[in-house]
């Protein structure tokens, strides 16, 4: 069973940036949107038939998301600005009447999220995603639509939810529930409520507690 983590926040807050210190070897990075990294992209690149070495995908298909996430050899796998694999779709289909494409598109974010704990034990997935609020004034993960929201809740299916902070100039992650937003993590994974914005010490911590071992510590055994 792959670990799935939730990475929530507004844009322009260090979600990609987040990336930095990955090692691009061992990353497939899919983007809905093909934008330039926010960091220098050294080592990384676009994955395609003229460069089959590469590590960045992009495509904004949910079944193309999920064919891609099955094939890969890479142990980390990063989606970015998920909301976009639904707004995409939803956008393509407006002129669409009913509730069909509510169902295609919800199905299609739920088929993600559920492959992405499928995968190998030793497969670690990050999706990216911007936040809303809902009529309560909670911040979540942002969908397409009442009823999308009323038939998953996205967030339910992961086990370690992280939002990120900005304040003087620091950007960081929250790691614990403030009472009106969705972020979680198991006890004892993180000890403060606020990190640094580095999806690499965070992939440490999980692969720590969890007992999984990474590329260069399998190469020192």
């Amino acid at each position: 069973m792959s670990i799935l983590t939730l990475i929530l926040g507004e844009s322009g807050t260090g979600k990609s940036t987040s990336l930095r210190h990955f090692d691009p070897k061992n990353t497939l990075l899919i983007q809905s949107i093909h934008k330039p990294l926010p960091f220098r992209p050294k080592g990384w690149g676009l994955l395609n038939k003229q460069n089959p070495e590469g590590n960045i995908f992009v495509t904004d298909n949910s079944a193309k998301v999920c064919e891609i996430m099955a094939k890969t050899q890479r142990e980390i796998i990063v989606i970015d600005d998920f909301q976009y694999i639904m707004a995409n779709e939803y956008m393509r289909r407006a002129k669409e009447t009913g509730f069909q494409k509510f169902t295609d598109i919800g199905r299609g974010a739920w088929d993600i999220f559920d492959l992405a704990t499928k995968l190998a034990p030793n497969k670690r997935v990050y999706i990216l995603a911007h936040t809303q609020n809902d009529d309560f004034g909670r911040t979540k993960i942002k969908t397409i639509g009442k009823m999308l929201d009323e038939k998953i809740t996205l967030e339910g299916m992961v086990t370690i939810c992280l939002r990120t902070q900005v304040a003087d100039g620091k950007y960081q992650f929250s790691t614990q529930n403030n009472g009106s937003d969705t972020t979680k993590s198991p006890m004892g994974l993180f000890e403060q409520q606020l990190i640094d914005n580095d999806l690499n010490a965070v992939d440490s911590a999980i692969c720590d507690y969890y007992g999984i071992s990474k590329p260069q510590e399998q190469a020192n055994e």
